[in-house]
Formats: structure tokens, C-alpha cells, sequence
């Protein structure tokens, strides 16, 4: 989904009316044009929430799941809906779960003191039924505005200024109103190269993966800061673990970790550099913690109470060509994979020293599953 796209526009609108049985009506047809954004269903998911169609809600919201295994309003829609259902064992674990990664979150705080104050099975119901359950919904999903709603105000704001001050601070350069409109990424002007970096960027003496110059150790770091500016982590990341395998000084090394962790884990629709297995498998070392989204079957599956590990074989989701193999390790529980159909893993690259001649350098360190089939049909709907 992205700013110009007239659906977006038209559930923006429905949106801020409170309009939900509209934009549901409006954005379910288009569930193929959707098919893998994380927006689309969670915007649906809220909208079913709101109109007390539960049953679709936690349809989406498992979507949602898939798509973003982590995601904390995610996990608060459906441990809203477990509580709803009186299975409160679950709510709890997801709600915990949501504290565990975001502490302050004040909507999982909320929800747990009411599970305590109300444990009772018959006075949380009556708790619920009372309409309260609407104060431990997740926050309603923000919508980029459309370029008419961004450059209206604007303009509005610019011509004002010109009538109060003249056009006097635009003039003379003192004031740009069209700078002012930009964004930069959390933590970026600490990662900018100071004189004493760029005057010593390399090392001299020791035994490295890679040799660079001065200008490649200095062009390898800005290449990877503009990457940042445009979102592009995982690109970024390569030029990043050159430097960290590079005669590079140790400030410019210390610059390249503080910029990696800076960067953002990504979801099946939010991925913008898709990796390849070929051009990773030639030097893993530089691909070290990208993330990468591989189509294939999966094999050998061993599932424990809490992880599950399976063998992906890389690209023979059509049965005609196997990139290779790959190991693939959850850390969390994962449901009804199915062998037999093709899947998507979104995974982090971790690379490992082949225990025998033949075998892959890397595993995956999986973050999320996409399979057709994995929704389970909602009971309540």
C-alpha cells in the first residue's frame, strides 16, 4: 500500500469517521492486491474489532501474526480476543509477551491488573459485557496521509510566513521551510564520521578478511549511511560487515556497530532488499545478520514446546530447482507447517563454521512464516 493508492485515500477518510463496517466492505475484495502487507490486515483486524466481528478479527489478526511474529499491537489484539473467549491462560501469555519486549506498554499493564482485579470467571465476563473491553483493544492503525493532505497545510503554513515576515527568512537563506519537511532516522547524526575518523580510517599492521584503502574504508561507511537514510537496512549492512572483517580502525569499526544497531527488523511487507541464496552462499560473512526472505519446501521438521527447527530446501518450491539447503531454527512455537506446500521463511543470517565438507556456512534464525492454509477458521464469525 503506498500514498497514492485511491483505496488507501478513501479508508483514510472512512477511518477518521469511525466508519469500520465501510472500510472492511471496501478491503476485502482487494485481499490478492494485499496479499503479504501487514497494514492491510491489520487495518482490517481493527475495523472487525471495532465493529464486534470477532471472529474476523482474529482471522486478520493471525494474519498479522504471520507476517509480523513480534508485533506488539498484533499481540494485544489477540490476547484482547482470548479474554474476550474467557481464555485468560492466553491472554496472559501475550500479554507478557508484549512486556517482555515493551515494558512500558501500558495497554498489556492495563490488561493484566484487570485479569487480576477480575479472575473470577463470572465477573470477568460481567466486566466485559459491561463494554470495557474496548480499554485493552490495540491503538487503531496510523494511515499516511495523501499528498494533498500533506501539501495543503503546507502551503497554507508557507503562506503565512510570507505574509507576516515578508519572505524575508526565505530570502536570505536564513529558513527552509522544504528542509524542514524532511525526516531522519532515529540516531543518525551520531553515526556521522568525525575529521579524526576520516583523517585514520584504516589500520596498518594485522591479518584481515579484507584490505582496504583509506577512501574504500571512508566510501564503504557513507554508502552504508545513505542505504540507512533510504531504509534499505539490509543492503546497508553488507558495506557494514566488510568494514567490521577490514583493516578499518577501531572508531570506524565502533561507527559501523552503533549504525547496525540502528537498524530495524523487517516484516514479510516491509523487506526491501531481497537477498538472494546464490550471491549470499558466495561470502555469508558479509550478509552476517540480514535478513532475507527464501521460497522453498521445508524437511525434517523437529518441534519442541518452545522452537522448532526444519531443513528449507531453498527454491524448490516449484519442484524443478533446488538452490540448497538451508537450517532453519525458531525459538518460538510454530503451528500447522505443512511439508507438502511451499513456504516463505523470513529469517536473520547467521553464519556457521560447516560441521563437514558440503555442508552450508549459514543458517537461518527464523522470524516469521508465510504458508497458504495456516489460517485456522475462525469459530466465532
Amino acid at each position: 500500500m503506498i500514498q497514492r493508492d485511491p483505496i488507501l485515500t478513501k479508508v483514510r477518510r472512512l477511518f477518521k469517521r469511525k466508519r469500520f463496517g465501510e472500510v472492511i466492505r471496501l478491503l476485502e475484495p482487494e485481499v490478492v492486491r494485499y496479499h503479504d502487507s501487514f497494514k492491510y490486515y491489520y487495518i482490517l483486524a481493527s475495523s472487525c474489532l471495532r465493529i464486534g466481528d470477532f471472529g474476523g478479527a482474529m482471522t486478520y489478526f493471525k494474519r498479522c501474526r504471520d507476517l509480523k511474529m513480534l508485533d506488539p499491537s498484533t499481540l494485544l489484539g489477540l490476547a484482547a480476543l482470548f479474554l474476550r473467549r474467557g481464555d485468560t491462560d492466553r491472554a496472559v501469555d501475550l500479554y507478557l509477551e508484549v512486556q517482555d519486549n515493551h515494558p512500558q506498554n501500558r495497554i498489556a499493564r492495563r490488561a493484566l491488573k484487570v485479569i487480576r482485579k477480575y479472575g473470577g470467571s463470572e465477573t470477568l465476563a460481567l466486566w466485559i459485557d459491561s463494554g470495557r473491553l474496548i480499554r485493552v483493544f490495540p491503538p487503531l492503525p496510523s494511515i499516511p496521509c495523501t499528498p494533498g493532505e500533506v501539501i495543503l497545510p503546507i502551503l497554507g503554513i508557507l503562506m503565512l510566513l510570507a505574509l507576516s515576515a515578508g519572505g524575508y527568512l526565505i530570502a536570505t537563506g536564513r529558513w527552509n521551510p522544504l528542509k524542514s519537511l524532511g525526516t531522519v532516522r532515529e540516531g543518525y547524526a551520531e553515526t556521522a564520521l568525525d575529521r579524526q575518523d576520516r583523517d585514520a580510517p584504516v589500520q596498518i599492521e594485522g591479518s584481515y578478511r579484507y584490505v582496504l584503502t583509506q577512501n574504500e574504508a571512508v566510501a564503504a561507511y557513507e554508502e552504508a549511511r545513505r542505504l540507512f537514510t533510504a531504509y534499505r537496512d539490509e543492503a546497508a549492512k553488507v558495506p557494514l560487515n566488510r568494514i567490521l572483517e577490514s583493516n578499518a580502525s577501531d572508531a570506524l569499526k565502533n561507527k559501523a556497530r552503533l549504525l547496525l544497531s540502528l537498524t530495524d527488523e523487517p516484516g514479510f511487507d516491509t523487506l526491501k532488499d531481497r537477498l538472494s541464496y546464490a550471491e549470499v552462499i558466495r561470502e555469508p560473512v558479509l550478509y552476517r545478520d540480514c535478513y532475507v526472505i527464501w521460497r522453498g519446501m521445508a524437511s525434517n521438521m523437529a518441534s519442541a514446546e518452545n522452537s522448532v527447527t526444519f531443513d528449507l530446501l531453498v527454491g524448490y518450491d516449484t519442484r524443478t530447482k533446488l538452490e540448497g539447503v538451508v537450517s532453519v531454527h525458531f525459538n518460538f512455537a510454530v503451528n500447522r507447517v505443512n511439508t507438502l506446500l511451499p513456504l516463505e521463511v523470513l529469517g536473520k543470517i547467521v553464519p556457521v563454521v560447516p560441521a563437514s565438507v558440503g555442508d552450508p556456512p549459514i543458517r537461518l534464525q527464523g522470524v516469521a512464516i508465510h504458508q497458504s492454509g495456516l489460517l485456522e477458521p475462525a469459530p466465532d464469525r
